[in-house]
């Protein structure tokens, strides 16, 4: 019974799971608990997980099986696992595999178990896309093949797709052994593992799926060996111009391709070419709401045998409508985190395809291939001279004040003498907040008004150490190189956005020089709407395991600091 007691879950009818922090094996049993829930909330030391059919699926295509998931949630349950939890789970988990599309003779067909079929003839939005039945394999219609994948998703029921794909252009590359700048070269064990998986070589279940490994531990490696593996025509979408770039470099440091063979579409550039690298904005680019999108052509200007989806978790919806039509292409997701804030992972699911892999932050820390990154959150009371003003607005004026609380200010000053020396990030939401501190540190300030060209120069003078401060805005949330940051201070943020948390410790991630120390530092007003949104925003990364220390600094600690700071 003590045992019993000890044990740190409670699981839930409805499939909510609680994990109580302060049992001794609750970190073990989290390292579980991630393979097929996500996080919801947290209070206090009980975390709030949920079990989705979509975490369930994921799980089920990674090989966990059924008895896997009952046996995780029995062994470090507190109490019986209820009845209707077991049953549902079992239920979702047992549609797994039962139904799968297949070609014959250039037509598509749905195979699945007599029972599943039956179900669905009750679902009008599925029969309309069938042409013909038969016991156990219906003929549908040629064209409906991502549509209806978003469908039976929607509905409940997983689907294997093994209609196969058309091979594309073909294309000479190959991996180097040495990069261009003279250096050894090969895959780590864990990217060689994620391209096999997605490659699946002889059967018809590779080609389309997500890779999830930390920032910082080779992404674009990953998705330039499945290029070079698969050796055809390969379109890159990515997040902005300076990925682009990145994406360019990498292909030409680590690959046989030429700069002739790469083109980039993005900015003023038009270049179609064997390899094309795309931003999502150029591809969602249209003259007004009611006009067509002017680049989605380029999804059809060559015979790609590949197409990647950078930063996947930011597929806007116009890239997701154009997806479900060229389900014959292979397709590439890459990520950190599949957490998306709109509710439409199961778009990626259905479209791109399952997790094929996906590497715990931790797990890379340990390997010594990330940085070890100490996380701590910092409150700080309201101004002062912000405190009537305060009580006085609205809900959505209330986060901001608290955002751009000018009490935060001594706080950065403070960490930055802490840290003298280290290159350091100061990430924030809002531009005016941005231009009064760059004014009063004199550091640069690096938001979306900043060209393209000047944007670079400031990344290279970052990386060179001739700049020691940055202050960047939500435009290096994503794709942002800069390998040897090892201070990040976030003074706002995206609301709750667990993802827009996570890519900003990502910044940090990639492996230091010595100790292989990085910190991060967010700066939260107290007792306002701002600390709760803290707490929803540091979900993903208590989920893998990181821990927030927490400082609490009364207006005396703070009229202190601010007076060293003068």
């Amino acid at each position: 019974m003590h045992d019993l007691h000890e044990r740190p879950l409670v699981v839930q009818s409805d499939l909510l799971v609680l994990l109580d922090e302060s049992k001794p094996k609750a970190q073990q049993a989290r390292e579980k608990l991630v393979l097929f829930m996500d996080a919801v909330k947290r209070a206090g030391s009980i975390h709030t997980y949920r079990i989705t059919p979509l975490t369930l699926w994921n799980a089920a295509a990674a090989g966990v099986t059924t008895d896997d998931i009952i046996g995780l949630l029995v062994k470090y349950g507190r109490y019986e696992l209820p009845f209707q939890a077991e049953a549902m789970i079992r239920k979702l988990m047992g549609r797994y595999g039962k139904l799968w599309l297949s070609t014959d003779s250039g037509k598509l067909f749905l195979h699945g178990e007599i029972s599943i079929m039956g179900e669905l003839t009750a679902h009008t939005s599925i029969m309309s896309y069938v042409t013909a039945r038969s016991d156990g394999a219906w003929e549908l219609n040629d064209s409906c093949r991502g549509a209806l994948k978003q469908e039976l998703t929607r509905l409940g029921y997983p689907i294997i797709d093994l209609a196969g794909y058309h091979a594309g252009e073909e294309l000479t590359v190959q991996m180097r052994n040495r990069t261009l700048r003279d250096r050894a070269f090969e895959l780590r064990e864990y990217q060689q593992a994620a391209v096999e998986l997605f490659y699946k070589e002889g059967t018809v279940q590779g080609g389309s799926g997500v890779i999830v490994l930390p920032c910082g531990a080779g992404k674009t490696i990953v998705g330039i060996a499945a290029l070079a593996r698969l050796s055809r025509a390969t379109l890159i979408l990515t997040s902005n111009s300076t990925s682009v770039k990145q994406w360019k470099d990498e292909l030409l440091d680590k690959t046989s391709l030429t700069d002739p063979e790469i083109g980039q579409y993005c900015g003023t550039l038009r270049q179609v070419r064997p390899v094309t690298i795309a931003t999502y904005n150029m591809m969602t680019h249209r003259k007004s709401k009611d006009s067509a999108f002017t680049h989605m052509k380029l999804f059809s200007e060559r015979d790609w045998g590949l197409i990647i989806y950078d930063e996947v978790h930011l597929l806007p919806a116009p890239v997701f409508r154009m997806t479900a039509d060229i389900q014959a292409t292979r397709r590439l997701g890459l990520t950190a985190t599949l957490v998306r804030e709109d509710g439409c992972a199961e778009d990626v699911y259905s479209l791109i395809g399952p997790k094929q892999y996906d590497m715990q932050w931790k797990t890379a820390e340990a390997g010594s291939y990330i940085a070890s990154v100490s996380c701590t959150e910092i409150r700080v009371p309201l101004h002062k001279n912000k405190e009537i003003l305060y009580a006085q607005a609205s809900a959505r004026s209330k986060l901001r004040l608290a955002a751009e609380n000018p009490g935060k200010i001594p706080v950065v000053k403070q960490l930055l003498r802490e840290h003298e020396g280290k290159p350091t990030l100061i990430i924030g939401q809002y531009l005016n907040q941005l231009h009064e501190l760059s004014t009063e540190l004199c550091a640069p300030l690096l938001t979306g008004e900043v060209s393209q060209q000047e944007r670079q120069q400031l990344y290279d003078s970052f990386k060179a150490g001739q700049i020691s401060v940055l202050i960047v805005s939500k435009v290096a949330n994503f794709a942002v190189d800069l390998p040897d940051a090892a201070v990040a201070i976030q003074l706002s943020g995206s609301f709750g956005s667990r993802q827009e948390e996570a890519q900003r410790i990502g910044r940090l991630l990639r492996p230091k020089a010595g100790n292989n120390s990085a910190w991060f530092y967010t700066i939260v007003t107290d007792q306002t709407k701002e600390t709760e949104f803290a707490l929803k925003r540091q979900l993903f990364m208590l989920e893998q395991g990181y821990q927030y220390e927490r400082v609490s600094l009364p207006h005396d600690e703070i009229e202190v600091v601010e007076a060293a700071a003068q």
